[in-house]
């Protein structure tokens, strides 16, 4: 393709990517006129009627089969368009995270949230990290860092910027909170954790999306690649490691939960074995998709693998 050629169609993309943020945001306006749950039941009914008809219900799909062998299609096809209410809730909740957080650490369970692991969070609040927390694009992962912010932790969180530049702006700047901030994850972003976690700050890692030059790894039995860079910040600064989740309960509620620091598995000369790590990290998410599986989104090519034939 030619010079002039290439600057028409970055031009064409970068007016779609334009169109496509505007109406994005306009439906999110309209969404933050009604109430919560009005607006959130909306966004998942919507998201169920219009994500089947793109190709990626069929990417959603054929990751389920070959994930789930023992499934049959009907499963398969009730998973997904379920999968696409969770997503349509996703966007939702972007407008309303303020109003559905209403967690009380003096009042648990007074309010939509609950929060497991919450004496974790309170040791971790008085002693000095640095630590990491790792997450999976799983159920509203977004309350997450407002969480840890609720029991005063400084919390940098890394993310994947969407593709869209106008949507990734605009995500990166509803995000900050009053106990940290976020980093696109993008050359340089490896330096920004290591500085927090210099400090001995808390960051935030979801780890369950394709890395081209990652470990080799498996994720429901299938070879995939998976990013070092938490090891290997844990072995450079000897950090803590964290589990943490949030999964969408019935009636509108939200569970947090911190698990118990992961001890990490070493190699024969006692450093953290980054391979291993990966994989245990791997299956720690495997184990919370085996349990909610329309929670988590499938219609991310995670394996980078050619579709099967349908059954």
């Amino acid at each position: 393709m030619n010079p002039t050629a290439t600057r028409l169609a970055l031009r064409g993309k970068r007016a779609a990517d334009y169109v496509v943020a505007q109406l994005l945001f306009g439906l999110l306006r309209l969404v933050r006129l009604l109430p919560a749950e009005t607006g959130l039941a909306l966004a998942d009914r919507t998201a169920r009627l219009l994500g089947p008809l793109t190709p990626r219900h069929r990417l959603a799909k054929d990751n389920l089969r070959q994930a789930y062998p023992e499934k049959d299609e009907a499963w398969v096809e009730r998973i997904a368009r379920e999968n696409w209410g969770q997503m349509g809730r996703i966007a939702a909740e972007f407008v309303f995270l303020d109003d559905l957080f209403d967690f009380d650490p003096e009042k648990p369970g007074a309010g939509r949230i609950e929060v497991e692991g919450v004496d974790t969070f309170l040791e971790l609040r008085e002693r000095k990290g640095p630590f990491i927390f790792f997450t999976g694009h799983l159920g509203c992962f977004e309350l997450l860092p407002i969480g840890a912010a609720a029991f005063d932790l400084e919390f940098t969180a890394l993310f994947r910027q969407p593709n869209n530049r106008y949507i990734a702006k605009k995500v990166q700047s509803a995000r900050r909170t009053s106990g940290g901030h976020l980093v696109p994850s993008k050359a340089g972003a490896a330096w920004s954790l290591a500085g927090v976690l210099q400090r001995g700050g808390s960051v935030g890692m979801l780890v369950d999306q394709k890395f081209r030059k990652g470990a080799e790894t498996t994720f429901f039995g299938r070879p995939c690649k998976t990013n070092p860079l938490l090891p290997k910040l844990a072995r450079q600064f000897d950090c803590e490691i964290y589990p943490a989740r949030s999964i969408r309960l019935p009636n509108g509620r939200y569970r947090l939960e911190l698990k118990p620091r992961l001890d990490l598995p070493r190699d024969a000369t006692g450093e953290i074995d980054v391979a291993a790590t990966c994989q245990l990290l791997n299956d720690t998410v495997e184990g919370w998709v085996r349990e909610h599986p329309e929670q988590w989104m499938w219609f991310h090519d995670r394996w980078q693998s050619k579709p099967l034939a349908k059954r």
